[in-house]
């Protein structure tokens, strides 16, 4: 007989494993409809979870207000994650809607393209140092943020790619500081694991996002993708959208500090995996 944890129980079975009824959270990233924060927010809303959108700027604005009815007509918030009290802001509005968050969802990278299109060894400091700060630092600070929210638990998410574990030469400067964003991810899940605080990254292949669309060579990426993937395809928003379901509801209940490839299996063809 195998005694249950009684602050742990055990997650429904099933189909309700699935369910993010009653779930409400925060998607930060939104640009377009090529966003992997548009796919997520699309598969969380079908499941019945409850959420804010957050998007970096008013230039954003003619491309993200129309996707409003996809989503399930989210409130949607401006947020410059460089400036600390628009950060604080978004987290505020969700602390004054529900006074709690079940999940939060990172969907956002930069760099500057001088320092993306050249090589690592001649990237500036100033260069480096902002895509680390929005690319990555910006998670921690949504996870301090959040991890007040989270009494009861919840789940945080961030978008990698597999040139943070393998060279892809088009990736340049994004390879080191997604590498930090993996490892952040696993120092995240084992600091707040103990408050039920699950902390886990997605790895999706190659897919046509703003942020995509300043590498260079772009695709050729994509190219090499769908001929070297076994699938012999490239993903959707939508896939990886499916995938934050299962990782913010109780299917995903005891997975955290992961990196979850969803490439079609191309990370396997670098070794990666």
């Amino acid at each position: 007989m195998t005694d249950t944890p009684t602050n742990h129980p055990s997650p429904p079975l099933g189909l309700k494993a699935f369910s993010l009824a009653g779930r409400v959270g925060i998607i930060t990233g939104l640009a377009n409809d090529n966003s992997i924060a548009f796919g997520c927010a699309r598969a969380l809303h079908a499941l019945g979870a409850t959420f804010i959108v957050s998007y970096a700027s008013e230039k954003s604005e003619p491309f993200v207000m129309p996707l409003a009815e996809a989503m399930g007509r989210p409130e949607y918030c401006l947020c410059d994650v460089e400036d600390e009290a628009s950060l604080a802001g978004l987290f505020d509005r969700a602390r004054r809607r529900w006074g709690r968050l079940d999940f939060v969802i990172h969907s956002i990278a930069f760099a500057p393209l001088e320092d993306l299109h050249g090589r690592v060894t001649d990237a500036s400091a100033a260069g480096f140092g902002l895509a680390m700060d929005v690319s990555c630092h910006s998670f921690i600070r949504m996870a301090r943020h959040a991890e007040p929210l989270m009494d009861r638990g919840g789940a945080l998410l961030a978008m990698t790619y597999h040139g943070a574990d393998q060279v892809v030469g088009e990736y340049n400067l994004m390879g080191p500081v997604k590498a930090a964003l993996q490892s952040t991810t696993r120092y995240l899940a084992s600091e707040l694991g103990p408050s039920g605080i699950r902390v886990n990254t997605i790895s999706p292949g190659p897919i046509r996002t703003r942020a995509a669309s300043g590498l260079k060579d772009f695709d050729t990426l994509a190219a090499d993708a769908t001929a070297r993937a076994p699938l012999r395809r490239l993903v959707t928003i939508e896939e990886v959208g499916n995938t934050a379901a299962w990782l913010i509801g109780d299917a995903g209940a005891a997975v955290t500090g992961g990196i979850h490839y969803v490439d079609g299996g191309h990370h396997n063809e670098f070794g990666g995996g």
